[in-house]
């Protein structure tokens, strides 16, 4: 806990950045675009790791270092990558992931990930990483390559989309993240944009769909689709490191979120080991929206009540958790 804040972070993967286990430019793209997130957000006077120092193997015991030692997290989303068309092993492998949960059942939640253009192959993982793994989620990515090119596919596709959320359904899962925004590598900047939310979220109203990196840079499309769905939230990963570096910039971006859909559909998340953890969540403790935006533009102001349900509150409860609850199991009181 930082401040008595019960921290529940949304991402962190154990990436193989081995140059071997890269397929090619576009793998080489996706890492070394990653790797330029690093450089240029991680604040002064934090630590700035080097390509070489960066662009390695990061073991499960490497994460749970910087997660949970140097850091005041309580709880962590293991997340997989499914880019085994641009990574022998799709770059953040789901057993690595599913190891991570294991070493510590009581903090570390494992969420699934498959391709879904793979139909059966797909369906087929899915009922092994909940039903041997304890998987509680789903993430899932737009946009796939073979041979260089892109294969997109959409979130609102009843073909392709629908038949995963009906066999999530069947699992027993309620929890669907998806990347949006964020261009990698050589992703087109078309396939990740957040259109095709609106016919997941009408189609599957008993699903709640979280929007990865708040859809950057459609923040203004995200917020429109956040206010009209109850089952829409919106992920900080990969937004809440512009705090440090780009104050203003933030503060924008969390202004807009918190005017458009409120406190209670936004969530934390720490892209370790891109960035550590423990460096934003300090700032973001520490973070007022400036007042000058607050009267120009109607935001609310970063209360400490918000601060609790973004960095925690709000991602227990979409795995049907809450502090109370969470505290007790992890053997915490206030």
């Amino acid at each position: 806990m930082i401040d008595d804040t019960f921290v529940f972070d949304g991402v962190a993967h154990p990436f193989n950045f081995e140059s071997k286990n890269a397929f090619g430019k576009p793998g080489e793209m996706f890492a070394n675009h990653l790797y330029a997130f690093h450089a240029t957000l991680t604040p002064d006077g934090e630590e700035h790791l080097s390509a070489d120092q960066f662009l390695k193997n990061w073991t499960i015991d490497d994460i749970r270092q910087m997660v949970y030692e140097e850091s005041d997290t309580d709880m962590l989303v293991a997340m997989p990558l499914p880019l085994t068309d641009m990574f022998a092993d799709g770059l953040s492998p789901w057993e690595e992931c599913a190891e991570l949960a294991q070493r510590d059942p009581d903090r570390t939640i494992l969420w699934g990930s498959v391709n879904p253009l793979e139909g059966r192959k797909a369906l087929d993982l899915m009922e092994r990483q909940v039903g041997e793994f304890g998987a509680k989620a789903f993430k899932f990515y737009n946009v796939r390559y073979d041979y260089g090119r892109p294969f997109p596919w959409r979130m609102d596709d009843p073909q392709i989309a629908f038949p995963i959320f009906e066999k999530a359904q069947e699992l027993g899962v309620n929890l669907i993240g998806v990347h949006k925004g964020v261009p990698l590598g050589p992703q087109p900047i078309e396939h990740t944009q957040t259109w095709d939310m609106d016919g997941a979220a009408a189609n599957f109203p008993d699903i709640n769909f979280v929007i990865y990196h708040v859809g950057l840079p459609f923040l203004d499309e995200t917020c429109w689709q956040l206010i009209r769905y109850p089952n829409l939230y919106a992920s900080l990963a990969a937004t809440i490191n512009f705090l440090v570096r780009a104050p203003r910039m933030f503060a924008e971006i969390l202004g807009k979120l918190l005017f458009w859909c409120g406190e209670d559909k936004i969530v934390y998340g720490s892209e370790a080991p891109i960035f550590h953890p423990q460096w934003a969540l300090r700032a973001f403790m520490d973070f007022q929206i400036p007042q000058d935006l607050c009267d120009g533009y109607g935001y609310p102001q970063l209360t400490d009540t918000a601060k609790r349900k973004i960095l925690g509150e709000n991602l227990l409860r979409l795995h049907g958790m809450d502090v109370e609850t969470a505290r007790t199991k992890l053997g915490r009181r206030k």
